[in-house]
């Protein structure tokens, strides 16, 4: 008998166990889209937080593995990005001869299997990452990323090996042991090229992950693998495959060989409620496609277990039956760390020590509130630093006389604005010293600048994309939550300084991924530049970043033939000395966001607790406060029949 938490993984439960055949249980162990959460801190609000971290996850890995007698510690990419100590180790310290990354040191510490790459290992060039990987000591696999595309994926030179062959000695249920052949493989999202084409240059190619799978896998059989392990850092979506898809598990697991899926990309937990709806997509028995997978979160806030239960017959090994799930924090952190979370705390202490004095280092004044609980309401003072900013950088930068001379807007985004992220995801910078911790709070990613040259037209439909931020509300009703759940806060741009009205009581134009599901509907009502009505045939400059011009997202005209502007800046770097030679924020107030009146209507609204202090600023929505969510959201019942 094999203990799983409160849950038996029993060989004499699967049918073609005969008599005296020995079962090996093997787990599998995942991480995913850590973003260099490594210890509980909020680097942002400059404090402890107990929710998040590896040193935290170190105990659940532990405690995974001594529930079974062969285990197996996997990361699914996107480690290397995602709080100001990566920002501070790449940008200011960097890698000197023999350093060992952060992130790279604490999985030494934990002695991970293998780790594949997500997109977000990208964020700080090739040359970075190259130089933080070689400090593993264990591989690292992608393998439909190459420097070198060959006839097909078997020719390819890849970035790192696609593929590893891990022989391991496995004890079964009676205390016997055997080899296995244990092949892992990883895969990236292909977009990464597009989204990351500043930082690389030309110098990565991808290809799709379905035809990549579908290569390298049978000559892995040939080489004796006896199971195989995908480590896709891609999320579960469409059953259909579709070339070059981000989100790919689903047709991944439909390809044969696979024997287990890692996957991540999207923050989520999987197996859970969130999947329920999909196409051969099985929360109940925690598989994808037939095939056990998991999807555990991310920041170290969970991990993912596949227990896998073996037989072998005949010289080949077979899957009896397996088990996922996925494990969270306790809300209360143990009594005494355990000691390999005691490895992954000394392994970081001293970047830990230098971030905090980093991020503390005084930068300018902002002579009001900066926060983020209302943006979806309209509330754009934080946004507008940034959107300023990207302004005034683009206007220096551009020297083509035919550009010179055209309006300049700027997109933002809250890349904080709780979702997926919690009630505490929320920018909140209370008027005064503005440091550097700010600046990574206003600006979360390392994007570079650029700007696109699109039409009135594009502009609007870029609108419209945001705009499915929102549900869709029923003139009279009195219940509608007001966002999207599945919408992410980093896809809602508005662009300063246009004046924009949205009628609610259209459907949707666009999905959450950005694809079309209603050409005829359109809920921007209007849309002025200075009080006039934006032309659609005239030609405007939009400031974004390296990102969104890859094309991330789907927003209209995102697309290399307008791009007018690319350089290495980063947006984060101009925020910040935007501030510092301004000493003291004023922000302006250009640019608003309004909804159509809709009498007797009111919608739910839910935001940060914090946003309590901050009531005023929406009252023209009449604010009724009702409650807290399970989650801790607080709950806004807001009256939409107002003139716009």
């Amino acid at each position: 008998m094999i203990v799983r938490g409160n849950a038996l993984l029993n060989s004499s439960t699967f049918r073609g166990l005969t008599a005296g055949q020995r079962a090996v249980h093997l787990r599998v162990i995942e991480t995913t889209d850590l973003h260099l959460h490594l210890l509980p801190y909020d680097y942002y609000a400059d404090k402890p937080w107990n929710g998040i971290g590896l040193v935290n996850a170190a105990q659940m890995i532990e405690d995974a593995r001594s529930e079974a007698n062969n285990t197996l510690l996997f990361d699914n990419g996107d480690f290397l990005q995602g709080t100001p100590m990566g920002d501070y180790v790449a940008h200011e310290r960097g890698l000197r001869e023999g350093d060992v990354h952060p992130v790279i040191a604490a999985m030494n510490a934990l002695e991970f299997d293998a780790i594949t790459l997500g997109n977000h290992e990208f964020n700080y060039g090739l040359d970075f990452l190259m130089t933080a990987l070689g400090g593993a000591a264990f591989p690292v696999v992608s393998s439909n990323l190459s420097v070198r595309h060959g006839a097909n994926p078997l020719r390819d030179t890849t970035l790192v090996k696609p593929y590893v062959l891990i022989d391991k000695m496995v004890a079964d249920d009676q205390g016997f042991e055997h080899r296995l052949r244990i092949g892992v493989i990883g895969f990236a999202p292909p977009q990464v090229v597009d989204w990351d084409s500043h930082a690389l240059d030309g110098r990565l190619r991808a290809r799709d992950i379905i035809e990549t799978a579908r290569a390298y896998v049978p000559e892995m059989r040939e080489a004796g693998a006896d199971l195989i392990i995908a480590l896709a850092h891609t999320g579960i979506g469409a059953s259909r495959h579709t070339e070059g898809m981000e989100n790919a598990a689903v047709p991944l697991g439909r390809v044969p060989g696979i024997d287990a899926l890692l996957t991540g990309h999207s923050h989520l937990v999987f197996p859970s409620p969130v999947f329920s709806n999909l196409t051969d997509v099985d929360i109940a028995a925690g598989t994808v496609s037939g095939k056990p997978a998991v999807m555990g979160g991310c920041w170290g806030a969970h991990i993912g277990l596949i227990d896998i239960l073996l037989t072998r017959d005949a010289g080949k090994w077979e899957v009896l039956g397996t088990r996922s799930e996925v494990r969270s924090l306790p809300k209360a952190p143990p009594a005494a760390a355990p000691q390999k979370a005691q490895r992954v705390a000394a392994a970081v202490a001293a970047a830990h020590t230098d971030t905090l004095a980093a991020i503390r280092r005084p930068v300018g004044q902002s002579e009001q509130p900066l926060h983020s609980y209302f943006t979806h309401l309209g509330e754009f003072d934080a946004l507008r630093v940034v959107a300023e900013a990207q302004r005034a950088y683009v206007a220096a930068q551009l020297t083509d006389p035919d550009l010179m001379d055209l309006p300049i807007l700027s997109a933002v985004a809250p890349f904080k604005s709780g979702g997926r992220s919690g009630p505490a995801g929320y920018t909140d910078i209370a008027a005064g010293p503005l440091a550097l911790r700010h600046i990574a709070d206003l600006y979360a990613f390392p994007n570079a600048i650029a700007a696109l040259c699109l039409t009135g037209k594009e502009i609007t439909e870029w609108l419209e994309r945001s705009a499915s931020a929102f549900s869709q509300v029923r003139l009279g009703s009195t219940g509608t939550l007001l966002r999207d759940p599945d919408f992410p806060g980093y896809n809602f741009e508005m662009i300063n300084p246009l004046d924009v009205v949205l009628d609610l009581s259209k459907p949707a134009r666009y999905n959450a991924d950005g694809t079309m599901i209603n050409d005829k509907a359109h809920r921007v009502a209007s849309v002025s530049l200075h009080g006039a009505p934006l032309d659609p045939e005239a030609r405007y400059i939009l400031c974004t970043n390296s990102y969104r011009a890859g094309g991330a997202g789907n927003f209209a005209g995102a697309r290399s033939a307008n791009l007018v502007l690319s350089d290495e800046a980063v947006a984060r770097d101009i925020v910040r000395q935007y501030v510092a030679q301004s000493d003291t924020v004023h922000v302006g107030t250009g640019g608003s966001l309004r909804f159509t009146p809709m009498p007797d209507t009111s919608v739910v609204f839910e935001t940060g607790p914090k946003a309590r202090h901050h009531l005023s600023e929406i009252a023209r929505y009449n604010p009724v406060p009702r409650g807290l969510t399970r989650s801790g959201f607080l709950r806004l019942k807001l009256d939409l029949s107002g003139e716009v």
